[in-house]
C-alpha cells in the first residue's frame, strides 16, 4: 500500500511532517506526498523559512505521539552530531502512527563519496546546486560557502552508508526498512516503517518513493 491508498481507505487526509524543510514546499516532496489527500506540516530550525513549527529534529516534543502519517527528511540528519542521531530517529518513530506510519529519509552516501576521495577528487565538483558547486569536501563537512556566510547549522557532523542508516532506524524502533543507493546523485534513500512489511509491500513502496536509477 502507498500513502494514497491508506488515505483512500480511511477517507481522511494524511499528515506529512516535512522536517528540516528549509524553503522547500509541498511540490518538493516525493510524489506520493504531493496529492490533495496529504497535508504538509513544515518544521525547520530557521524561522525565516516560515515553517509551521520552529524547532529542531532532535526535539519533536511539540508533535503528539502517533499524530503523523508520514515524515520526510531530506539532507538534514547529516547535520547532527553522531550522538544526536538516535534521539532524532526515535523522535521520528514516536510521532508516526503505529501500524501505518512511514519515514522517508534521504542523505549523502558516504560510501560513494569515499570512492571519489580515494581517487583524489576531494575538491572536484560533483554537481551544481542552487548555492553553487558541491564537492566531496562539502558533502563531508557542509557546504563551505554557506558555512562561510555564517550559516553554521549547515555544517555536516556525521554521515551514513546504506547499512548504517538502516541499522540506526531499526535501533530507533522502526519495524521494517528498505533502502537504495542512488549512485547518479550519490545519495541514500531509505524508508522506515512502523509495521512489518512483506516483500510485495516493499516493492510497491520502493517504486513509489525511490528515484529512478
Amino acid at each position: 500500500m502507498t500513502l494514497g491508498v491508506l488515505a483512500a481507505e480511511a477517507g481522511t487526509r494524511r499528515r506529512v511532517l516535512h522536517v528540516g524543510c528549509g524553503q522547500k514546499r509541498k511540490r518538493h516532496l516525493p510524489r506520493p506526498f504531493r496529492g490533495a489527500d496529504c497535508e504538509e506540516v513544515r518544521l525547520d530550525i530557521n524561522p525565516d523559512c516560515d515553517p509551521d513549527i520552529v524547532g529542531t529534529i532532535t526535539d519533536l516534543s511539540m508533535v503528539a505521539d502517533g499524530s503523523i502519517d508520514a515524515l520526510f527528511s531530506s539532507h538534514n540528519i547529516e547535520h547532527l552530531f553522531a550522538h544526536e542521531v538516535p534521539l532524532a530517529l526515535a523522535g521520528f518513530a514516536r510521532v508516526l502512527a503505529p501500524g501505518s506510519g512511514i519515514a522517508v529519509i534521504t542523505c549523502p552516501d558516504l560510501q560513494a563519496i569515499g570512492k571519489r576521495i580515494a581517487e583524489g577528487r576531494i575538491e572536484e565538483a560533483l554537481y551544481n546546486s542552487a548555492i553553487g558547486p558541491v564537492a566531496p569536501l562539502d558533502v563531508l563537512y557542509g557546504h563551505r560557502g554557506a558555512v562561510a556566510r555564517g550559516e553554521h547549522y549547515m555544517a555536516h557532523r556525521t554521515g551514513f552508508t546504506g547499512q548504517t542508516l538502516i541499522d540506526a532506524l531499526h535501533r530507533a524502533g522502526f519495524s521494517s526498512c528498505t533502502g537504495t543507493r542512488h549512485l547518479r546523485t550519490l545519495t541514500l534513500w531509505v524508508i522506515g516503517f512502523r509495521w512489518r512489511i512483506d516483500e510485495a509491500q516493499r516493492r510497491v513502496f520502493r517504486k513509489a518513493f525511490f528515484p529512478p536509477p
